[in-house]
C-alpha cells in the first residue's frame, strides 16, 4: 500500500465530476487500499478519488472502525436537517458549520461489484454526503453564506503557499503536522 498525495483547494480536479466505474479491477482494488492508507495517515474519516487526483466515482469512509467503500454512489433519499462543523483533507485547517440532511439512503457498489444500500444517520450520513459531493465537484465551502465562504477563503489564502502545485504531500508530513491538521470531529 502507498500513501498518496492529497490535492488541495485550487486544484481543478476537485471541481470536476467523476466518471462512473465500469469494472472492478485489481488496479481499482489497489487504489482503494491506497486511499484507505492515505486517509488513515492523514487522520481523516473519508476520502474521495478526486482528492488523490483520480477521476473514478468512488470514495472510502471509516467511522468507528467500520470501513466502507462506495463505488458509483447515489443518494436515494434525504430527510431531516442537522448542522455540524465540517473540515476537509483537501482544505486543511479550515472548518465551518454546514447544514445537511440528517439521514440519507445511499445506493453504491462494493469492491466485489455487488450493489448495496446503506441507511445512514448523523456522522455517517454527513460523511457520505460530503464524499459524494466531492465526486460531483462540490466542496463543503459551497454550502456557506457568501460572508462565511469569503472568510474561509481568506484564511485559506494565507496558508495555500504551503501546498505548491495544490498538492499536500501527505507521506512527508510529520506526526506533529498531521496532529495539527486533525480536528476533534476529524476531517472528511
Amino acid at each position: 500500500m502507498s500513501i498518496l498525495d492529497i490535492r488541495v483547494l485550487g486544484d481543478p480536479i476537485l471541481r470536476q465530476s467523476t466518471v462512473p466505474v465500469q469494472e472492478i479491477t485489481d488496479e481499482l482494488r489497489t487504489l482503494v487500499a491506497d486511499m484507505f492508507e492515505t486517509m488513515h495517515h492523514a487522520r481523516g474519516i473519508g476520502l474521495a478519488a478526486p482528492q488523490v487526483g483520480r477521476t473514478e466515482r468512488l470514495a472510502v469512509i471509516e467511522i468507528d472502525g467500520e470501513p466502507l467503500v462506495v463505488i458509483n454512489p447515489e443518494i436515494l433519499e434525504r430527510s431531516g436537517k442537522a448542522k455540524a462543523e465540517e473540515g476537509c483533507l483537501s482544505i486543511p485547517d479550515i472548518y465551518a458549520d454546514v447544514e445537511r440532511p440528517k439521514d440519507v439512503v445511499v445506493r453504491a457498489m462494493d469492491l466485489d461489484g455487488n450493489t448495496y444500500e446503506v441507511q445512514a444517520t448523523e456522522l455517517l450520513a454527513r460523511c457520505l454526503q460530503h464524499e459524494i459531493d466531492h465526486l460531483d465537484g462540490k466542496l463543503f465551502l459551497d454550502y456557506l453564506s457568501v460572508l462565511k465562504r469569503t472568510a474561509a477563503l481568506t484564511k485559506w489564502k494565507l496558508q495555500q503557499d504551503k501546498y505548491p502545485g495544490f498538492i499536500r504531500h501527505t507521506a512527508l508530513e510529520t506526526p506533529e503536522e498531521r496532529e495539527r491538521h486533525k480536528h476533534p470531529e476529524e476531517e472528511l
